[in-house]
């Protein structure tokens, strides 16, 4: 036999203007994912807000809702709830402040006359407005061009951009990606220079190390082996080269 399978539930949204203050409220009974029975809460009562197959069932069951005081309590419990809220949400998400996080990332262009793309990338910030400025060796590369740029959201509440510069580098050259936005109280800056990276550096730093050390022990552990002296009862054949004993 055929099986159906019905879903009844009750959603309430609040809708807010860009000060935080709460501009709308909207309560629904909803069936099977399609809004059913809706609440008017500068009347108080409940109207229904389904036009199609479903109209009449919505218009009896309205009724039975305006016919008593539980469900317009429920609705006005869940308004109330909103404005009580609100100050709360708004401070923790839309108020917040989360500091930027940035790197770069060099790459070949193929052009002689700048081979390398620098790519600075800047992810993990809230709110979305942020500027980005290129500094080579201290200086701002372009003066007139570092209003803020447009970011893309993470899906987290978090945003992320990236700017790019295409150089020349030289031997002795810093190349800085300077990043201002309101959770810092100063620009955040990530440099680069050609060559190895500090990070690259330090790694390289202490696998040199590394080798040094294990070549001294090897060293050592040879010399101590040719001054070993013979074992008891070894005689050396004649024009051997042993050390003797």
């Amino acid at each position: 036999p055929l099986v159906g399978a019905f879903l009844m539930h009750v959603a309430s949204t609040c809708s807010l203007a860009a000060n935080g203050s709460m501009l709308d409220f909207d309560f629904t009974v909803v069936f099977n994912k399609n809004p059913l029975v809706c609440y008017d809460p500068d009347s108080r009562r409940f109207f229904p807000c389904d036009w199609g197959l479903l109209h009449n069932v919505a218009t009896h069951f309205a009724t039975a809702l305006n016919n008593g005081t539980t469900w317009v309590e429920r609705a006005e419990a869940r308004r109330q709830a909103c404005h009580d809220l609100t100050p709360h949400f708004w401070n923790a998400t839309v108020l917040r402040r989360t500091p930027p996080q940035a790197c770069i990332i060099p790459s070949k262009t193929g052009n002689t006359r700048a081979p390398i793309l620098l790519t600075c990338h800047i992810w993990g910030f809230y709110p979305p407005e942020v500027t980005v400025i290129w500094l080579h060796n201290g200086d701002i590369v372009d003066p007139d061009d570092h209003f803020p740029i447009s970011a893309i959201p993470n899906g987290d509440w978090t945003y992320q951009t990236r700017v790019t510069l295409m150089v020349a580098p030289m031997a002795g050259d810093t190349y800085t990606c300077s990043v201002q936005h309101a959770s810092l109280d100063q620009p955040l800056l990530e440099d680069w220079s050609p060559g190895l990276s500090p990070g690259l550096t330090l790694k390289v730093a202490a696998a040199t190390v590394v080798m040094a050390l294990g070549l001294s022990f090897f060293i050592a552990g040879v010399y101590q082996y040719w001054r070993k002296p013979p074992a008891p009862g070894y005689i050396p054949l004649p024009g051997d080269n042993y050390p003797a004993g």
